[in-house]
């Protein structure tokens, strides 16, 4: 008997955490190559420990499959990928990553737009590493970023973060629920010229999470709605963002979703379900071109108990 569904926020992402702090030491002392040895007896006792991260990776694959080849072991692989991205983590916050090499791809109408002293809405996904925007922002004093996230399930791995470098602790702004008061403060910052970034693959953690229906990898899926309720009431542009390692190169790509976002009256559900649908098929073109760096380990295509679209008329 299958167990029941559980909300991604109930998921402790990181349990090797221990297990991460010894190999980020054998690559300081060895490099790469050792640390990949040691890596998988650490991925062999974390599947054995975590069926139901198994499972979901193995079903996420396997829709992955009908529009692209999967490599082999898919499963171990697609857990080796997400401990090279906490490695990589590690590595950024601790100084060791060398981030001159980090390939941007679209970023010059973002630089435009903040150079006219405007501001705008970065939506990313746990695709890849959020964690190079974050540290080459710092690496930009003219740019201001702020991150809505939701960490209470990934407490040791920040914590481990924040020994490596306190400054990996800023610029984050915690999330449950998007209240009028965090509005109004992410409008001033916007207001501004500042950055702000907000998921758009995963359901808000709140009661009565607003999420739309949108085609992904060949089913209906969950995606929340806050992302462009915001952007309508900020009324700003709209950039996609998606972190991708190809081989030893690391790249960011930014997309334009929208240049603002004005959300009609009559079928407005319609609209932010359009929006939505726009940001789930280019998540999709990513996930297709690198499988194993799409990290949401839990039963995305699961929707939570309430109308499929939640969206406030």
């Amino acid at each position: 008997m299958n167990a029941a569904p559980r909300h991604w926020a109930a998921i402790n992402e990181v349990s090797f955490v221990a297990g991460m702090r010894l190999l980020f030491w054998v690559f300081r002392v060895a490099g790469r190559w050792p640390f990949r040895v040691l890596l998988y007896p650490v991925l062999g006792w974390y599947l054995l420990a975590m069926p139901r991260a198994r499972r979901v990776s193995s079903a996420y694959l396997k829709r992955v499959a009908a529009y692209a080849p999967v490599p082999r072991l898919g499963v171990l692989r697609h857990f080796a990928a997400f401990a090279e991205s906490i490695l990589d983590k590690m590595l950024l916050w601790g100084g060791l990553f060398d981030t001159s090499r980090v390939k941007l791809v679209g970023v010059e109408a973002v630089n435009a737009m903040l150079a006219r002293g405007q501001g705008g809405l970065l939506v990313c996904s746990h695709f890849g590493n959020l964690e190079l925007c974050r540290v080459l922002s710092l690496q930009r004093p003219d740019v201001k970023l702020t991150v809505l996230v939701h960490t209470r399930h990934a407490q040791a791995f920040n914590r481990m973060l924040g020994r490596l470098n306190p400054a990996s602790q800023l610029n984050m702004l915690q999330v449950t629920d998007m209240s009028a008061a965090a509005a109004m403060l992410l409008a001033e910052r916007i207001g501004r010229g500042e950055l702000v970034v907000i998921a758009g693959d995963r359901v808000p953690v709140s009661g009565q999470p607003r999420v739309t229906a949108a085609e992904f990898l060949g089913a209906p899926a969950p995606f929340p709605i806050g992302p462009y309720v915001l952007a309508g009431v900020l009324q700003c542009p709209v950039y996609m963002l998606f972190t991708l390692q190809r081989g030893d190169q690391a790249e960011l790509h930014f997309e334009l979703l929208r240049e603002s976002l004005r959300l009609p009256r009559k079928d407005r559900d319609a609209a932010l379900a359009a929006v939505a649908a726009e940001y789930a098929a280019r998540l999709q073109h990513f996930c297709v071109q690198a499988p194993l760096q799409w990290f949401n380990f839990y039963d995305f295509w699961q929707f939570p108990e309430l109308e499929q679209n939640d969206a406030p008329g």
